[in-house]
């Protein structure tokens, strides 16, 4: 397959598959299974690990898709503030520092879902799925700030227009056409991680935490029988 062509299905039909699939199967199962928006939490069964490697991944991971989405919304002003160098260096190693965050993270939720038994045996095929995904995306999104710096600029000037032609369905591949492999699996990457959301655990993002802004109070009471008295 030729690069034109592998662009073209990567960055033209991918990216609509992709949504489709999402919002299709996002309604599908909050119709029909409204209770499994949830994120299965197996905090109860294993919680030390579970603390040092989630809470670093969100904050790394929030961080990161903060600035994508800040750099996609208004990437002028982004070029604006990057025209100071300080500025362009601190933003760069923040988001450097953030991806790192999210690697580290995540490599220690995967280890945990591995080594701890309890927690492994209530690890989907899907599970599994979304973790590759995301080790793909946090991989290769920190070897794009390492070998391809200054992102907080071409990502404003480059990979923001691309991203609006498809909203606008006039999918401009000339803004990707020249980028690197590495971008171009990063970019692919995060299509295919938007395409499997909606069957995985991810979907509690979309609800949380609204609800609890009026749900009742849920009461969670532990029930232990004591041990026989022998001779009573």
């Amino acid at each position: 397959m030729s690069s034109a062509a592998l662009d073209l299905l990567l960055f033209a039909v991918l990216p609509y598959v992709a949504m489709v699939v999402f919002f299709l199967a996002t309604v599908g199962r909050y119709w029909n299974r409204p209770f499994s928006y949830s994120s299965y939490s197996s905090q109860f069964l294993e919680n030390r690990f579970h603390f040092w490697a989630v809470v670093p991944f969100h904050y790394g991971i929030l961080t990161v898709f903060a600035g994508h989405l800040v750099a996609f919304l208004v990437p002028r002003s982004i070029l604006a503030w990057n025209a100071q160098p300080v500025r362009l260096y601190i933003l760069e190693a923040s988001a450097l520092a953030a991806g790192l965050l999210a690697l580290v993270g995540l490599v220690g939720i995967i280890i945990r879902r591995s080594s701890e038994p309890k927690v492994r045996v209530v690890t989907s095929r899907m599970d599994w799925t979304v973790y590759a995904l995301l080790l793909l995306q946090v991989t290769t999104g920190v070897l794009v700030a390492i070998f391809h710096p200054w992102g907080a600029s071409w990502f404003a000037a480059v990979a923001s227009p691309y991203l609006w032609s498809l909203l606008t369905f006039s999918p401009d591949l000339a803004f990707i056409a020249g980028m690197p492999w590495l971008v171009k699996l990063h970019m692919g990457g995060a299509f295919a991680l938007f395409a499997v959301f909606p069957f995985s655990r991810l979907v509690h993002i979309l609800v949380v935490p609204n609800p609890y802004l009026w749900r009742r109070p849920q009461v969670v009471r532990w029930y232990r029988p004591r041990p026989a008295r022998h001779g009573v």
